[in-house]
């Protein structure tokens, strides 16, 4: 099993405690000491079967400071977007088999 988080994230170090509890083999990375390249970003969008857009972090401070409210952004660019500033990236990525999540850990993982 695959986590990438944020170490100062409050969601992503229970989403690890949770995953701990259930003493499940993880591999963590935080993709913000360790960015992703595009290709890796868009290899984990394709696999959670959502849009750029479901994942875009809106609560960002960068989300506003880059009008995405308001402008019509391609999917291209927004991933080019959420690679030069992470942030704008839902957090935590649990990659479990074949199935990828993003954002809170809910029981359904169990």
């Amino acid at each position: 099993m695959k986590i990438y988080h944020k170490s100062a994230c409050v969601t992503c170090k229970n989403a690890i405690t949770e995953l701990e509890r259930m003493n499940a083999d993880i591999e963590k990375r935080d993709f913000f000491k360790d960015p992703f390249s595009e290709a890796e970003l868009k290899k984990i969008i394709k696999a959670t079967g959502k849009k750029p857009t479901e994942i875009l972090r809106k609560k960002d401070k960068m989300y506003k400071e880059l009008g995405l409210e308001k402008t019509r952004t391609s999917d291209e660019q927004l991933i080019k977007l959420m690679v030069e500033y992470p942030g704008l990236i839902l957090r935590p990525i649990v990659i479990m088999g074949d199935k990828t999540h993003v954002g809170k850990i809910n029981t359904g993982l169990k």
